[in-house]
């Protein structure tokens, strides 16, 4: 296929999109971009200038370039390969240069200036006249009123801040790929649950390692592998090797990630300088809810002093605890022991094992009862197609479907991908999207949730364009034939990142630039949060939380214990992401250009009361931090989002709880109040629509059982 990366077919061929493509076109969307551009710019400023040519024609002048520089980025996060890595990296500078250069350039700003005193522009829908000035406010953000020197530095820090993020990116992966743990012995593995013995089982026979009748199990830094050694196994020895290991992500050798962070944070500092911002936080946060960093840390320092008291006061509890049962003084924690403490004292406050749990999260059943509540709550309708995994390079079967409404299967990039049509209640297709849920060396950590294609609903004689998302984790895999069975967690993980996607599809918006999750960062966590409420309600759970084997729903002993334990360490959980947002927000606006500091005594030192004492200290885990560092901008001065929309989505879903948790009525409210309506109007406007006033924080304190 002739420009593969370049193919507007919705369903994407992805065994055509192989790296020696990459150069080639992603050159030819360049020049075409640039050709869009200029006709953009080159248009008479006279009668013939409307929002249409102006608005939307900057919107759409790069789309095909925005597309085919997403695939390359999402291959690169979940197939990476060094072909594929170095044709990335190759034209990163390049794509970063270009889209770096649009707001700087003083004709295109110029025509924007222009067209906003035109009579048109004063008479523009509300909708309109916000793409407008969402547009405006972001040429001045990215420095249009510069001088031409400091533009010039601009595109120099953006494509320097591509280069090192990228890196940074990388050496994660790097380091985590490099580290493994082998284990001849069973007996070594005491305490471990059945579930991840066979699961190191099967990866060590994976990679060859062992034969089924003299079995090697094999540990990674993948959290499937990871968590269930550090909270229940009984060998202190292996949970301190893992602990190290950990320590190693993105430090020490050739994937050390130090200089790097430094050189990210004076990079963003000095970006901020030239706008006449004091650092990047107030940068950033100027077109957020919190509008600049002081009300940021101000909402940590705030939420820190609420919960300080109960976070200090499980830290004694849990050290006693570990005092009482292992017949010694109370002492501090190793960080390896933490984890493993708090697991048996959970189980002995509660007599509750999460592993108890895990036979009534089969994958499958899981992702069908979510589906399910996605048609009672948000009346919409997921099903799924049949699809197929076609080596690079090969042909695809004759019959494979390239359009929606084509028979044939779906093609993906990997044998465990499942692909999803999404349809509203009157059986109107509104989008599709790819779900990959196990981990694997060439996929990147964590769970995410990103769009492929941008929708947008018919106009005029424009159709209806769909919206192509993507959602990816790296949960626990099936072994020996066996259904994948989910911990909690990660049930609570496929429901979050599901959120972000009902927040893409259901984007209702007709300007593509306000649809979707294209709104305030710290608001576009309040539908993934939101989502997550109904991983603890009975009615809910009910339609997902089916026996593996029985298909019976989870026992009402069972779920009495859940609840009771649902609030086990709170404050400390609290104090974690609070921790995280302060090292965040401090890096950004009082430590960016420190010169020769230890940035392991800097990160103590800035969370100092927010983190556990510990016998060992722990080196900062801002080198492994990708939310952070792993692109130009991403959470960076905005991970405090998370906790500012748990503030939101706790108060959210009080409706839910008082009016119905599977109530439609309040469902669709939520859907046409905030999950259609993406930056179309201010966040706090649309949270006054659902709720009918203004959030109450003391929601978030009542759910964690802290007041």
């Amino acid at each position: 296929m002739a420009a593969p990366f370049l193919n507007q077919d919705l369903h994407i061929r992805w065994s055509t999109l192989t790296p020696e493509h990459i150069e080639a076109d992603i050159r030819a969307a360049l020049v075409k971009a640039q050709a869009n551009l200029d006709a953009v710019i080159d248009q008479d400023r006279g009668k013939l200038m409307n929002f249409d040519s102006v608005v939307l024609g900057l919107d759409e002048c790069t789309r095909e370039l925005n597309e085919a520089w997403g695939l390359v980025t999402h291959l690169d996060s979940l197939c990476n390969s060094p072909a594929l890595r170095e044709a990335h990296n190759k034209m990163l500078s390049e794509v970063s240069s270009f889209f770096a250069k649009i707001p700087l350039n003083e004709h295109l700003w110029d025509l924007f200036v222009t067209y906003s005193k035109t009579d048109e522009a004063k008479q523009l829908t509300p909708v309109r006249k916000r793409a407008l000035q969402e547009a405006m406010e972001g040429f001045i953000e990215a420095g249009a009123d510069l001088p031409p020197d400091k533009k010039k530095r601009m595109e120099e820090i953006e494509a320097e801040l591509s280069k090192h993020t990228q890196k940074y990116s990388e050496n994660v992966l790097d380091s985590t790929n490099k580290w493994e743990l082998l284990i001849e012995n069973l007996d070594r593995l005491k305490g471990l649950p059945q579930t991840a013995i066979e699961a190191a089982k099967a990866d060590a026979l994976a990679k060859n390692l062992g034969t089924p009748e003299k079995p090697v199990y094999r540990f990674t830094l993948k959290a499937p592998s990871m968590i269930p050694v550090m909270e229940y196994l009984e060998d202190e020895g292996i949970r301190r090797q893992v602990w190290e290991g950990s320590c190693s992500i993105g430090r020490g050798g050739e994937h050390d990630n130090t200089e790097l962070i430094w050189k990210i944070l004076r990079l963003r500092h000095e970006k901020a300088q030239i706008m006449g911002k004091a650092n990047f936080a107030d940068h950033v946060l100027n077109h957020r809810m919190a509008k600049n960093g002081q009300s940021a840390l101000r909402f940590i320092t705030d939420l820190y002093e609420r919960v300080h008291e109960a976070f200090q006061r499980e830290t004694i509890e849990l050290q006693e605890f570990r005092a009482d049962n292992a017949h010694q003084k109370v002492d501090l924690f190793e960080p390896w022991e933490v984890s493993f403490w708090s697991e048996r004292q959970r189980k002995s406050k509660y007599d509750f094992d999460e592993e108890e749990l895990r036979p009534f999260f089969p994958i499958d059943k899981v992702l069908s009862g979510m589906f399910q509540l996605a048609e009672k709550v948000f009346d919409l309708r997921i099903t799924s197609r049949e699809v197929v995994c076609v080596e690079p390079g090969k042909d695809a079967p004759a019959n494979v479907s390239t359009q929606p409404g084509k028979a044939g299967p779906v093609e993906v990039w990997h044998p465990e991908v499942k692909f999803y049509e999404v349809r509203n209640e009157k059986g109107v297709h509104i989008g599709s999207f790819y779900a990959d849920w196990h981990p694997r060396d060439s996929k990147r950590g964590g769970a995410w949730m990103n769009y492929l294609r941008m929708g947008v609903p018919p106009s005029g004689e424009r159709d209806r364009r769909l919206h192509l998302g993507l959602i990816c984790g790296n949960m626990t895999p099936p072994v020996d034939g066996k259904p994948a069975l989910l911990t909690h967690d990660e049930v609570t993980t496929v429901f979050h990142e599901f959120g972000h996607l009902l927040h893409q599809l259901c984007g209702n918006v007709e300007i593509p630039s306000l649809n979707g999750v294209s709104v305030y960062w710290d608001f576009v966590e309040l539908p993934s949060q939101l989502m997550e409420n109904f991983c603890w309600e009975r009615e809910s759970l009910d339609l997902f939380a089916r026996h593996h084997e029985t298909g019976e729903t989870i026992p009402a002993r069972l779920f009495k214990k859940l609840l009771a334990a649902k609030n086990y360490r709170s404050a400390s959980d609290i104090m974690r992401q609070l921790a995280f947002g302060k090292l965040d927000l401090e890096l950004h606006m009082h430590h960016a250009t420190d010169e020769g500091v230890d940035l392991d005594k800097l990160a103590r030192s800035i969370l100092k009361g927010y983190i556990m004492q510990l016998k060992t200290e722990q080196p900062t885990m801002a080198r492994r931090f990708g939310h952070l560092f792993s692109s130009p901008v991403g959470y960076a001065a905005g991970y405090y989002s998370y906790k500012w929309a748990e503030v939101l989505d706790a108060d959210a879903f009080t409706r839910f709880q008082q009016e119905g948790v599977l109530n439609p009525t309040v469902g669709r409210d939520f859907r046409d109040t905030v999950l259609s309506k993406g930056n179309s109007e201010d966040p706090a406007k649309l949270f006054q629509k659902f709720m009918g006033r203004d959030p109450d924080a003391m929601a978030l304190l009542v759910r964690a059982g802290l007041a």
